[in-house]
């Protein structure tokens, strides 16, 4: 009886780590290649965060780590100073990453963020993104919709509507522990995942072209633990590469 309760304990112990192993496998195909810097160019991007709703630094951090640590971005990072958006400060990008809660831009602002990324630059923005600068209709039509309400911070599955996107590529579905928000969005842009909310499917992620630019908005991301999460960082790679026009 001894032997057999050793055997079947270390038989459930290789089955574990065997399953590790295989999910962690999985999430490493489905990343994106670092191209070697002798073949690509780093995409000059301007990571901008901050707010005075959600801790847009410690979320900044994480984002500013993965996005470089893919090897495919250089990265400048400015914290609380929408004047990045000006004309001649955002001019040198050809991505922003936007994460951002409420408060006021100014029409110089906006108009600098509109009119770079309509000239054929990327825009990234994350969970919040939605819920800034509340009631200005041309921000809200650059993002593609906007938030209304969430529930509890909870897990619920994702399920992938189109899986031919370069960002979804090879993800059906999966389960990730977040805030998830409830949005009101433009039929016109291309849903790629959605959340059940009261029997009803909400966006997750979501794209749509600006001028020549492109947009890209992940509802995901509500704080620092929501945002290591291994999926969210591949999400984050590859859509910020989708929208600099790389993938």
């Amino acid at each position: 009886m001894m032997k057999r309760c050793y055997a079947s304990t270390a038989w459930m112990i290789a089955a574990g780590v065997a399953f590790w192993m295989m999910a962690s496998a999985t999430l490493v195909a489905l990343e994106p290649a670092a191209a070697p810097a002798a073949q690509a160019e780093r995409i000059p991007t301007l990571l901008l965060t901050g707010g005075p709703v959600h801790d847009g630094k410690a979320v900044g951090d994480i984002m500013q780590s993965v996005l470089e640590k893919s090897g495919r971005f250089d990265v400048t990072r400015v914290q609380d100073d929408l004047d990045a958006l000006l004309p001649d400060r955002i001019a040198p990008f050809k991505l922003v990453v936007f994460y951002w809660t409420l408060g006021e831009i100014t029409d110089a602002q906006k108009r600098g963020l509109l009119n770079h990324i309509a000239s054929g630059n990327g825009f990234v923005t994350c969970h919040s993104g939605a819920d800034s600068f509340r009631g200005d209709p041309e921000y809200r039509a650059l993002v593609g919709g906007y938030f209304i309400t969430h529930p509890q911070y909870r897990t619920y599955q994702v399920s992938v509507t189109k899986t031919d996107s370069p960002i979804t590529r090879g993800i059906e579905e999966f389960m990730i522990t977040d805030e998830q928000y409830i949005t009101d969005f433009d039929p016109r842009v291309q849903v790629l995942a959605n959340g059940l909310y009261q029997g009803r499917t909400m966006p997750v992620l979501w794209t749509q072209d600006w001028g020549k630019g492109r947009v890209y908005y992940n509802a995901l991301g509500h704080d620092p633990q929501a945002c290591q999460q291994e999926m969210f960082q591949l999400l984050l790679v590859r859509g910020a590469l989708w929208a600099a026009g790389t993938e």
